[in-house]
């Protein structure tokens, strides 16, 4: 892409708008501001995002496994490692915005020990990847790889949005996983009110799903960055650019603005079986909270969570409703549970400019408390 010229080189060589008085100066203005705008646009397409140090300690297929750079010495850090999975169809740089904005940052100067699981974009050859998939095949296999780097015999799970619902299948099949802590984040769990604006174009009457898989094989991009961008089209396609607007003449929000505009845009394919199991089995059918979801032969029971358990709901999602989230809270067997509310958007709640002042140290003080080594009793 050519870089943008000058906004005066947009004008006539002969526009004076001296001659013009008043309305000269005020449309030089505008298209100046106009031109600052359109760079700041297109700019946002590459703007930089992740710059948290890291370090890429495992892959498989297209999913890698990060650690995040630890900025406090050993004795200071918290000995149980904190592993980050996030949703199939949005990439994870959520987690890590920009300085300042970024969760993985400010949980690397908490002392946590962070890492990252990314899944990746799906090709062609991924189509027929299940959920089930990306919990035994990757998910358990990098929960092994951190805990040997970590050294560690415990982890705490963080899962966000689809992520939470991979991370609470893995925890409910898995009742011999070594998981300390379990923090969910705007859960899609239980779908049988029928709440919200994924159950409602989910059911059968809205969406044929053989034949969306049949056409595409994986869910393009394109198509579920659509659908989300319909559900408030006014918001979606206008208020975010007068938003833009707003921020221009500050260079820290309008950086914040654009990473979140990336975000938004580079929106990943959904492989096409895991989609169909997503809707059919977790949504139409309910399999999860129901506990008649098996995985190779193995029950997906939610009585086997025992881990310490900190469920959180987005007051303002609009996607996942709080009804969607609560009721794992009397299936689990943890006897340190909590739920709580965060007054926020789907999104926001983890990056707006009042997380790093809301939720994220709610984390680190929740999790800071149950992420210390417990002493082994002595043999007599």
């Amino acid at each position: 892409m050519n870089p943008l010229p000058d906004w005066a080189e947009f004008f006539s060589p002969n526009f004076d708008p001296e001659a013009l008085g008043e309305l000269g100066e005020m449309t030089e203005k505008t298209y100046a501001r106009v031109a600052t705008a359109s760079k700041a646009f297109i700019e946002s397409f590459d703007v930089p995002v992740g710059l948290t140090p890291r370090e890429e300690v495992w892959a498989l297929n297209k999913v890698k496994l990060y650690r995040y750079t630890p900025v406090k010495p050993a004795e200071e850090r918290h000995p149980i490692p904190v592993l980050l999975v996030y949703a199939l169809i949005n990439k994870p740089f959520v987690f890590d915005l920009i300085p300042g904005r970024s969760f993985i940052e400010f949980m690397v100067e908490q002392g946590f020990d962070m890492y990252l699981l990314d899944w990746g974009s799906p090709g062609p050859e991924d189509k027929d990847t299940t959920m089930d998939d990306y919990v035994t095949e990757y998910l358990r296999r990098a929960v092994r790889k951190m805990l040997r780097i970590a050294r560690a015999d415990e982890f705490t799970l963080l899962g966000y949005c689809i992520g939470a619902t991979l991370a609470t299948t893995y925890a409910a099949l898995y009742p011999e996983a070594p998981i300390r802590n379990l923090i969910l984040l705007t859960a899609p769990l239980d779908f049988g009110k029928g709440e919200g604006v994924i159950a409602t174009w989910a059911s059968e009457n809205a969406l044929d799903v053989e034949k969306l898989v049949n056409t595409f094989g994986n869910i393009p991009g394109e198509m579920i960055k659509a659908w989300a961008k319909i559900i408030r089209p006014v918001e979606n396609m206008m208020g975010v650019y007068i938003t833009m607007f707003r921020l221009m003449d500050d260079a820290n929000a309008l950086w914040g603005w654009q990473a979140m505009h990336r975000w938004v845009e580079e929106v990943i394919p959904f492989a096409g079986a895991a989609f169909r199991q997503f809707v059919e089995v977790y949504i139409r059918q309910n399999k999860l909270i129901k506990g008649e979801h098996v995985i190779r032969g193995r029950p997906v029971d939610l009585k086997h969570i025992r881990a310490a358990f900190l469920n959180i709901v987005a007051e303002y999602d609009h996607l996942i409703p709080r009804s969607a989230s609560e009721t794992i809270m009397e299936k689990v067997s943890s006897t340190d549970k909590e739920f709580r509310v965060i007054p926020a958007p789907h999104v926001g709640i983890m990056i707006s400019r009042s997380s790093r002042y809301k939720l994220w140290p709610e984390i680190a003080e929740w999790l800071g408390k149950r992420s210390e080594t417990i002493a082994q009793p002595k043999q007599l």
